[in-house]
């Protein structure tokens, strides 16, 4: 039996879980209706893209390769042991077009990214930046969420795109390069296997991870109180909450398209 207490506490954190996420809906959707007002500041979206692209450009580069790298290795191994070895092509490709591209990449946009807005946010919270903004009659969540999650909305695809172009290729260098399996093997097994659908799951993926890998920084940052402890709070709970989203909402969608 549950203790009165036991079941009070798990009571309240339900209630608070499901006020957050609502909360932060209504922050998405408030953010996308100030994409439309004026002013419409093209200047900050080029810097959110800059910042989440190429900022993260390369630590995605360089997880992708020694993904494919390692993955290419095991699959070769274990595929060997019936005789299979032309298979590692198409579970490659599945692999990594449907699931680890876009999961992946979604975790490093949140380590780097995310951790860095929900940062920024709360700062400009603890310190009265953005109440100063709306002295001076400008909308912080046009002037601070909207960019961030518009550009989270483009460049988190794109990441994903050069993830799973980097492992396949070093999948590839392995496989027939270094573990000798036959090229037109390799490639052909995956031109019969990998279908515009894979593709396509993996995209919405990224797009659905990049608007709420920004969206849930923005909030907690936004709703940072406390000093620098709470902003360090707020960027915890905001890599936390954003890792624990991704991976439902991958089996959501996952379930949901096949």
């Amino acid at each position: 039996m549950l203790s009165a207490p036991l079941l009070d506490r798990v009571g309240h954190r339900g209630i608070t879980l499901i006020h957050e996420v609502g909360a932060m809906v209504l922050l998405f959707v408030r953010a996308l209706r100030a994409l439309f007002a004026r002013p419409v500041r093209w200047r900050l979206f080029v810097q959110q893209l800059e910042f989440i692209g190429g900022g993260s450009l390369f630590i995605v580069l360089l997880t992708g390769s020694f993904t494919g790298l390692v993955l290419a290795l095991q699959l070769v191994d274990g595929f060997s042991r019936f005789q299979a070895e032309g298979l590692t092509g198409a579970t490659m490709s599945l692999a990594l077009c449907r699931e680890m591209g876009p999961v992946l990449t979604g975790l490093i946009v949140t380590g780097r990214v995310g951790s860095a807005m929900a940062t920024e946010l709360g700062t400009m919270r603890v310190t009265e930046q953005i109440d100063a903004l709306k002295t001076m009659a400008v909308d912080p969540i046009q002037y601070l969420v909207s960019p961030r999650i518009l550009a989270g909305l483009f460049m988190v695809p794109v990441l994903t795109l050069f993830f799973t172009m980097v492992a396949l290729i070093g999948a590839e260098y392995v496989t027939v390069e270094l573990m000798g399996v036959d090229r037109g093997l390799y490639e052909g097994n995956i031109r019969n296997v990998l279908m515009a659908k894979d593709i396509y799951i993996g995209v919405v993926k990224s797009v659905v991870f990049g608007i709420t890998i920004t969206t849930v920084a923005c909030y907690k940052g936004y709703h940072a109180f406390g000093g620098a402890r709470g902003v360090g709070n707020a960027t915890t709970q905001s890599v936390v909450f954003s890792f624990i989203s991704i991976f439902i909402l991958d089996y959501v969608i996952t379930a949901i398209w096949l």
